[in-house]
């Protein structure tokens, strides 16, 4: 079986492929002061319960696909795979890997792994042109051409991050759970927030896809809009432009890109 490793900011999602099916994931959170000792027992408790794999760390995993972005987890990641995977082909997505995604940035080099990672399984899910909506510590656009090319993009502050800068700024506000409130109309400071943070970011993928979706093709319509990302469900129902939701978008990219480093390397 192949693991996929995809480290966020805030979050780090694994996922165990059997052939091109996800069987199973799991959502930890990020810690940039775990070592590679601590990353490797994490990972032998969360594999040691599927029935698939054996109880040795290592055990039925064939192959690992990682990317990360945050550069010292990446490292210490390295490190797991070359003291406890050291007979496992693996792949750290990183400047050299083949992703068959070509960049027309200013600076290829600044564009997060995981971008161009979610622009290739967009492409090979639903062909382009597309944008992928990506709702995680920040959430990002990205804008993909009818031939598969990563042409631009936006980031915006996340769902989390609103709510918690409006906690701490705001007076007489407090942090919230993200959840839908009763109506648009708030009839209490929790709930008038809950609306402010929902349907402002619906509005905001929206106003901001539409607008991208007129750059990108002659006829916006012919334009896939896939969401991906923990927070995405919050905001599927009241974002109208969103025609796809897809959870394990970057891990379906990772797999893609062992596959294209390794299988046929």
């Amino acid at each position: 079986m192949l693991l996929t490793i995809d480290v966020g900011n805030t979050h780090t999602v694994l996922g165990l492929f059997d052939g091109d099916e996800i069987v199973e994931h799991w959502r930890i959170s990020t810690d940039a002061r775990r070592t590679a000792d601590e990353l490797a027992v994490l990972l032998q408790g969360l594999m040691g319960m599927h029935p698939l794999l054996g109880e040795e760390l290592g055990d039925g995993i064939e192959g690992i696909s990682i990317c990360s972005t945050v550069p010292s987890v990446l490292h210490e990641l390295r490190e797991v795979t070359r003291r406890y995977y050291g007979d496992v082909p693996s792949v750290l997505v990183e400047p050299g890997v083949k992703t068959g995604v070509p960049i027309l940035m200013d600076n290829p080099k600044e564009v997060g792994a995981d971008r161009i990672i979610n622009a290739l399984a967009a492409v090979e899910l639903y062909e382009g042109p597309c944008v992928v909506v990506d709702f995680g510590t920040a959430t990002t656009f990205d804008a993909v051409s009818s031939r598969g090319e990563y042409v631009g993009g936006v980031i915006a502050p996340g769902i989390e991050i609103s709510v918690e800068a409006l906690g701490v700024r705001g007076a007489q506000l407090r942090k919230i759970e993200l959840a839908r409130p009763r109506s648009v109309i708030g009839k209490n400071t929790v709930e008038a927030m809950q609306s402010g943070i929902l349907y402002g970011f619906a509005g905001q993928v929206d106003g901001i896809v539409r607008r991208m979706a007129r750059e990108l093709a002659q006829d916006p319509e012919d334009v896939t809009v896939i969401a991906t990302g923990g927070l995405a469900p919050m905001v599927l129902g009241e974002a109208s432009v969103i025609d796809e939701h897809e959870p394990w978008l970057t891990l379906i990219g990772l797999r893609l890109v062992y596959e294209r480093n390794v299988q046929r390397g």
